[in-house]
């Protein structure tokens, strides 16, 4: 057993900075290099993707960086764990072998975790009396069955440990929980029991931190994001994880950000519902006994952390179609910004109320006075410029269309001093709604497959 293994984050999300993984193998000794690339709304367009053509469905940003990166992670034997795989495993994993077969390297064994996708199975659910109830609002799913565009299963670590027991040095997962990437190393590598709560828990919370990329290491803090050092080079967390559970955050020495109690704690509160019960496939960890010690600039040591079993079901996450939007945008400058960006807005809803157009919502945002705070926001001053944004949603495509159409006669019938219209009319685009709902764990079973280049 290895006394200590350093696991790094390398993405957050997909879109997340890329330069990130690449820092996180070339500045210092890590063992893992764990990278997030999945969110509830990716799944729906990974699947649409894949239906046009199936040798799609994952994040296409992994296999150029995984090129990049390959001759590193061999050399210094680092594993690497991703959910990067999207909808389609099996495509990934090919692509980044032709990869590594263009940088010559031979022997690499790249394990794959599937079996999540659930989007055939959904009609013998249904018919075997597993309703896939709406968490939020009780609904059954046959409600909505024929709109729903991916349905995915949460698994949790113990697939990936699976795989990394069959000697895989790259794991490529499909729908996985976030903190699942960080905790299965540590369960590999430590020889932890899966009914060993307290320390699953441990490696969730581990994993809780680190999932968001550069977020625990001083980006987007709240506290003094001005006290936060160098951002532009920020440096993604790293977890020095011990066989007793407990856990140092850190970053490489020389790149930027922070680790701190303040930047760490911020990422912890980060989604988290009741902080007593935060559920996983893997256990339920109880974030009220966390206790944090600084020991040192950067470094923050992670303790005490208790759990309990985990529950029967997997979460599945699904998304499906809910009508269509459309937004349009306007720039209204000084003087009487504010004022004029009112009236626009007034005679746009007069307008479509003529037009006997009927939407589920209509919502005015003027940008440099209330778009974030809403009602709250303080009395307006003599802004120099607002930017106007109204949105529609309706299941009336032709409705939205029109919507669209009635942005830009605004600029020469309107109010004056107006610019900022470009990219032509707003079109209208599909509305991909979340259903989240709960599968007894004996519905499903996920498959681990270890193959070498």
């Amino acid at each position: 057993m290895k006394p200590c293994i350093r696991i790094a984050s390398g993405q957050g999300f997909w879109g997340d900075l890329l330069t990130a993984p690449v820092d996180q193998v070339t500045r210092g000794p890590i063992d893992y290099l764990v990278m997030d690339y999945l969110a509830e709304v990716t799944m729906s367009i990974l699947q649409k993707q894949k239906r046009k053509d199936p040798r799609l469905g994952y994040a296409k940003d992994l296999v150029a960086l995984m090129e990049r990166i390959l001759p590193l992670i061999v050399e210094k034997k680092i594993k690497v764990i991703t959910n990067g795989g999207g909808v389609n495993p099996q495509a990934c994993r090919e692509a980044i072998f032709q990869a590594a077969r263009r940088a010559g390297l031979r022997g690499l064994r790249i394990g794959i975790v599937s079996g999540d996708d659930i989007l055939g199975d959904l009609d013998r659910f249904l018919a075997g009396g597993i309703p896939l109830k709406n968490m939020e609002t009780g609904e059954d799913l046959a409600s909505i069955r024929e709109k729903v565009l991916s349905a995915n299963v949460y698994f949790g670590a113990w697939p990936i440990v699976e795989a990394l027991g069959q000697g895989a040095s790259i794991v490529i997962t499909g729908r996985t929980t976030d903190t699942g990437l960080t905790l299965a190393p540590m369960i590999h590598e430590f020889g932890w029991r899966g009914d060993d709560w307290d320390r699953m828990a441990a490696g969730t919370v581990a994993g809780h931190i680190l999932e968001c990329g550069g977020q625990a290491s001083g980006g987007n803090f709240s506290a003094d994001w001005k006290g936060i050092p160098d951002l532009a080079h920020i440096g993604f967390p790293i977890a020095e994880t011990f066989p007793d559970g407990e856990f140092v955050i850190t970053k490489h020495a020389g790149s930027g950000g922070l680790v701190s109690r303040q930047t760490v704690t911020e990422q912890l509160v980060y989604e988290i519902g009741d902080p007593r019960s935060y559920i996983t496939p893997d256990c339920v960890a109880d974030f009220t006994t966390i206790q944090l010690e600084e020991e040192g600039y950067n470094r923050l040591r992670v303790k005490g952390i208790t759990g309990r079993s985990s529950t029967e079901f997997y979460k599945v996450s699904m998304a499906y179609l809910d009508g269509f939007t459309a937004v349009g945008t306007l720039t209204y400058a000084w003087p009487d910004a504010l004022e004029k960006a009112r009236a626009a807005d007034s005679i746009l809803r007069t307008r479509l109320d003529d037009l006997g157009l009927s939407f589920d919502e209509v919502r005015t945002e003027l940008i440099g006075y209330n778009a974030c705070h809403g009602p709250l926001a303080a009395p307006a001053v003599d802004l120099n410029e607002v930017v106007l944004r109204v949105g529609v949603r309706s299941h009336d495509a032709a409705a939205v269309e029109r919507f669209g159409k009635e942005i830009a006669p605004l600029i020469l019938t309107g109010p004056p001093s107006v610019t900022g219209f470009a990219g032509g009319r707003p079109r209208p685009s599909e509305v991909v709604a979340y259903w989240p709902a709960l599968l007894p764990k004996g519905a499903v079973r996920p498959s681990i497959d270890v193959t070498e280049a």
